[in-house]
């Protein structure tokens, strides 16, 4: 059984997952309209919350909350469960998918996938899929992934193992979300953007002077600590800290720069909405500030892999972030006091 909702590749899990469920309703969405909508970009760097034993360092709001956000947003009722059995787990998706004919998302490990390629396996505990429906012969379950280019198969086996993966930040409890219905008519679009465009920003630029590890006085604190990691942890620790950053930045969750983009995108998609032209300036500034990201990342890379004839330095790393924090700090400050200015 198939419940028979279109693949489409996204560049970050939650938000694909969520299009896959609300495109089931006829609630077509874009990817960075949800995105934006749900708040979605934000920064934290947090030394005393580890994960592999490293510090946590994220560019996005903490997973979960953009399907909450853009569906309470919308006025659609959804219902999330966690099991501690992972017998109950697999019965009431079944029953979802079987029974109530509806498609469920679920939170899983990622090195378990088994569609997933060897190179892109790792322990990452949050994992977005969409699970669409079960081979009734096979009993494999279809779902669709943001990471593949069409619909894959799981086995009911791997996928209780994937829903209930150890280690990561936090357990998993075999996770699963979805909508139960949905409103006749959708909210007016105009109020909406703005309003989550003034969170985003109050996440941004709003938050206590005593908490500095969040936000864009976030990033600014991430500066300061790299630059003196090889002093303080030495090289190898330094390194190792690095690499972190690095795959947080670039392989969970799309990282720094592509939610700079996708917040863009999400801005430009937004002026076409009657009044909201201004928007496109603030679109380009965020995509920049995107570049400034993508450039950190190269830096880092060559700094970890210790290319010969590059003299990149933690020093510079730093400097890098006090720039970008200063960037984002002015942006959201000004796209804040331009949407106060009209609503």
């Amino acid at each position: 059984m198939d419940l028979n909702i279109a693949h489409s590749p996204a560049a970050h899990c939650e938000n694909g997952t969520i299009s896959s469920l609300l495109r089931y309703y006829n609630i077509n969405l874009s990817e960075p309209m949800i995105f934006g909508l749900a708040s979605g970009i934000f920064f934290v760097h947090l030394p005393f919350l580890k994960m592999s034993g490293m510090p946590v360092t994220s560019f996005r709001t903490f997973p979960g909350v953009l399907f909450k956000r853009v569906t309470k947003m919308l006025e659609i009722k959804t219902h999330t469960r966690r099991f501690f059995n992972p017998q109950k787990a697999m019965m009431e998706l079944d029953n979802l998918l079987m029974v109530k004919k509806i498609p469920v998302g679920c939170v899983v490990g990622m090195y378990y996938l088994p569609y997933m390629p060897i190179e892109y396996r790792f322990h990452f505990n949050g994992h977005n899929i969409c699970v669409a429906g079960k081979d009734e012969k096979s009993g494999d379950y279809i779902v669709l992934d943001s990471n593949a280019l069409q619909k894959v198969t799981i086995s009911p086996e791997d996928l209780q193992k994937v829903r209930f993966a150890k280690g990561g930040t936090y357990p998993l409890l075999g996770q699963m979300y979805w909508i139960e219905s949905v409103p006749k008519d959708l909210p007016p679009l105009k109020p909406l953007i703005l309003n989550s465009i003034k969170k985003t920003c109050k996440n941004m630029v709003c938050n206590p002077s005593f908490i500095k590890f969040v936000g864009t006085r976030g990033i600014r604190y991430m500066g300061e600590r790299i630059c003196n990691w090889e002093k303080s942890m030495g090289a190898r620790r330094a390194q190792l800290n690095l690499a972190q950053v690095i795959r947080m930045l670039e392989e969970i969750g799309t990282g720094g720069a592509g939610f700079r983009f996708i917040y863009g995108a999400f801005l430009q998609e937004a002026s076409s909405v009657e009044n909201l032209d201004w928007l496109n300036s603030f679109s380009e500034r965020i995509t920049q500030i995107g570049d400034m990201w993508r450039e950190f990342a190269y830096k880092s890379s060559r700094i970890y892999k210790r290319r010969e004839g590059e003299n990149y330095s933690y020093n510079d790393l730093g400097e890098l972030l006090f720039q970008i924090s200063e960037k984002e700090d002015s942006f959201f400050k000004d796209l804040y006091a331009r949407v106060k200015e009209i609503s």
